[in-house]
């Protein structure tokens, strides 16, 4: 999913060479006529999401410095680029006052509009990921601070969101590097303990000797090597969350003590004489199904049902794939601010192969392979030849079956563009497909279906929400037929696109 632009301008004429102009670049416009509307898009309880906005500063009604004036009341931080005519120099002064990011003078070109907004979004992102680091670290993380457009996600989102107004159990599953200590904390910062402490453990890192002394703490002289008191995570936590991370590893004998800690609200520190009252929400998570450990009596069913009162399960990363953009623009960002590099861009031949993989590692993969590109590109642009180690993992070209090449003029490449500027819009490119084969029959209605999406594939550079919605067909059914595809194919290379 490519970044949403929003434009407001009363002029007709203009809205639409903007509009044309974005979709140019690569981005989805979002159009109004009025300060007004445009207020009412920015601030509606479900309002879909903006990136940046287009604004005239002289409009009827609401003008442009009414809006930003209301956008700082409302607590939003889209960038904002503004638009003048000559000789409004005083207007722009107030705009970059009251918060606007850039200014262009009417009428804009296509270059100077372009440079405009990749700066702003880049900036952005940047600033996002600051935040979101800073939010980590102060434990006041919340779900603004997650990185997704996927509408698998959002149901995700939704039921966490639920959690947060309660001190319930929760369970996290998931892969491991999709996310569940960002989800963990995020649930953390949007409750009512967020000023408490957030206390995480990770289970499967502690030598089993150790488990009950770490999580319930320890008395001076209860064992060899115990030379002062130590209160135990429990305690550390209580007021607040203590997350165990990787529940699944706990050993049984570790497991029973938990259990009772969190029936009775309190804990026993080794060599104590009397246990100790705390108040803990607890949210566990692991990479691994705990009912068939329950099943293979490695786990517990009874802390099992402690745990799993409202099990949220992340999916993974290639099962949202339209994240991988924004993932790669926020990343990106970061990285080249860390590593002290003018790098501004991502290639959208890049992109697209990016969002084509299954990244097994999830967004720890990918955010380590951005961070290795970052540091070994010689270039201002991050293109394919950066990520030489994904290059095996493509999609081959004959996965998706047909007998007929596929022919596209060579001037259609994909243009060298922004991190940000991840572009849906279709390409000026020229295909041809062949009804026959080579011995002059007609082909499989199959095969030249499979042709045309893999040409829609890599005519939309990957996004696949896209290809669906140009080819009129859901996304389940999308990566069903890629599956067949796949399935299909003699050389028996599997399917990306999995769901």
């Amino acid at each position: 999913m490519a970044a949403t632009i929003l434009i407001a301008d009363d002029d007709a004429v203009q809205r639409r060479l903007v509009e044309n102009m974005v979709q140019k670049c690569g981005y989805e416009p979002l159009v109004v006529d009025s300060g007004d509307a445009a207020v009412a898009l920015l601030t509606a309880p479900d309002a879909q999401t903006i990136d940046a906005v287009v604004l005239d500063l002289v409009m009827p009604g609401l003008d442009g410095l009414g809006v930003l004036a209301k956008m700082r009341e409302a607590g939003l931080s889209i960038p904002v680029v503004v638009q003048t005519a000559h000789g409004g120099i005083d207007n722009v002064v107030s705009a970059m006052r009251a918060g606007a990011q850039d200014f262009v003078v009417k009428p804009v070109g296509f270059e100077r509009l372009q440079v405009s907004l990749r700066n702003a979004l880049n900036t952005s992102a940047l600033k996002g990921e600051l935040q979101r680091i800073r939010h980590s670290r102060e434990g006041r993380l919340t779900f603004a601070d997650i990185i997704t457009r996927s509408e698998t996600m959002a149901a995700v989102l939704r039921t966490a969101q639920k959690a947060a107004a309660s001190s319930i159990p929760v369970l996290i599953e998931g892969e491991s590097g999709v996310g569940k200590e960002l989800f963990a904390r995020a649930i953390h910062g949007s409750s009512e303990r967020k000023a408490k402490p957030f206390v995480a453990v990770n289970c499967g890192a502690i030598p089993d000797n150790l488990v009950e002394s770490i999580l319930f703490g320890h008395e001076k002289g209860a064992f060899t090597g115990a030379t002062e008191r130590h209160m135990g995570k429990f305690v550390e936590a209580s007021g607040g969350t203590l997350f165990l991370d990787e529940v699944g590893e706990l050993p049984l004998a570790a497991q029973v003590k938990l259990l009772r800690a969190l029936q009775e609200g309190t804990v026993e520190a080794v060599g104590g004489r009397k246990p100790v009252k705390v108040d803990v929400r607890i949210i566990s998570a692991t990479n691994r199904k705990l009912l068939d450990l329950v099943k293979s009596g490695a786990f517990r069913e009874d802390l099992f049902y402690r745990l799993h009162v409202l099990p949220l399960t992340i999916p993974p990363l290639r099962m949202r794939r339209e994240d991988i953009p924004h993932l790669l623009r926020h990343f990106l960002a970061r990285f080249a601010a860390e590593e002290n590099r003018t790098i501004t861009g991502i290639s959208g031949e890049a992109v697209a192969h990016l969002a084509q993989l299954d990244w097994p590692g999830n967004i720890r993969q990918l955010e380590n392979t951005v961070y290795r590109a970052v540091v070994m590109s010689e270039s201002d642009q991050l293109g394919l030849s950066d990520f030489p180690q994904t290059v095996g993992q493509a999609i081959p070209d004959g996965q998706l079956a047909h007998s007929e090449p596929l022919v596209v003029a060579p001037s259609t490449a994909p243009a060298m563009v922004s991190g940000s500027d991840i572009p849906i819009a279709p390409l000026a490119t020229a295909g041809s497909l062949s009804m026959l084969t080579a011995t002059g029959e007609v082909r499989p209605l199959e095969d030249m279906e499979n042709e045309i999406i893999r040409f829609a594939i890599s005519h939309y550079r990957g996004q696949m929400s896209e290809v669906a919605r140009r080819l009129k067909i859901g996304r389940s059914t999308l990566y069903r037929k890629l599956d067949e595809a796949a399935a299909n194919d003699p050389a028996g290379g599997g399917a990306q696109d999995a769901n």
